[in-house]
């Protein structure tokens, strides 16, 4: 074969194999009114104007014809977080949250999250809040070929973290995922003893979740105090998957 065609060949797979490991963000205009952007976590946004009213009776969507929808395969936790960001900008009301065993064959959940508002222009405002946010709340996601773990944080939780989690609103929120799920019993136990703070929601494999490898781990106190039992366990969490793996990594930029 011609060593120039030879270097092309090998010069565009690399650049495909590169293309690949970055997360797909897309705002692009495509020529579907329903369509908002993409973000990292296979996360997609999108909006419908005006649900017909006999599927709006089947998912019941109360009042709300208007439809902001954030669905991904991978993550939830970063979505919810970042939808959390949203409805607290905008005239929104969390309608649902689902979150279905995906991960793309791992050991988590995706997420579905349903938003309704009075205008289409508040729902699609909040989707691109959601979208814009989501990147940060992945930055204390990390993983490698045996699990992953996450950790979140906020000070002042708003109305998508109350209706995922039970999370008082107003209260600082934080959040211990661990998979597999024995690791993650450990870092709910340490999140605890890290620091006094309030157990506001615990699952497990068979209770909680769709039957993921997870244990996670919801709380509330203190600012100070949160964030402490959350530091704790992120510090903890690396060194136990490690033992299974590579060392855990984040594809994000750390925030916590």
């Amino acid at each position: 074969m011609d060593k120039d065609l030879l270097e092309k060949i090998i010069g565009q797979v690399s650049d495909d194999i590169e293309k690949e490991k970055k997360p797909r963000k897309s705002n692009q205009d495509i020529g579907v009114t329903e369509f908002v952007g993409t973000t990292d976590g296979d996360t997609i946004g999108l909006v419908i104007a005006g649900v017909d009213s006999e599927l709006a009776k089947k998912m019941n969507l109360g009042k709300y014809r208007s439809l902001g929808i954030i669905g991904s395969r991978t993550g939830a936790g970063p979505q919810i977080m970042a939808v959390d960001d949203a409805v607290k900008a905008t005239n929104t009301e969390v309608l649902a949250i689902e979150m279905p065993r995906d991960t793309k064959g791992g050991g988590g959940h995706g997420v579905l999250i349903y938003l309704g508002a009075d205008d289409v222009s508040d729902v699609r405002r909040a989707v691109e809040i959601a979208l814009e946010a989501t990147p940060k709340y992945f930055g204390d996601v990390y993983g490698n070929e045996a699990g992953h773990l996450e950790f979140q944080y906020t000070a002042r939780a708003s109305y998508c973290l109350e209706k995922a989690f039970s999370t008082p609103l107003g209260k600082s929120f934080g959040m211990v995922i661990g998979s597999p799920a024995a690791i993650g019993t450990v870092l709910a136990d340490t999140a605890v003893k890290a620091a006094n703070v309030d157990i506001v929601g615990y699952s497990s494999p068979a209770h909680g979740t769709s039957f993921s490898n997870e244990v996670i781990l919801c709380f509330t106190g203190d600012s100070g105090a949160v964030r402490q039992a959350v530091k704790t366990s992120i510090d903890l969490g690396k060194k136990l998957l490690s033992t299974l793996g590579e060392e855990p990594v984040s594809s994000s930029t750390p925030y916590i």
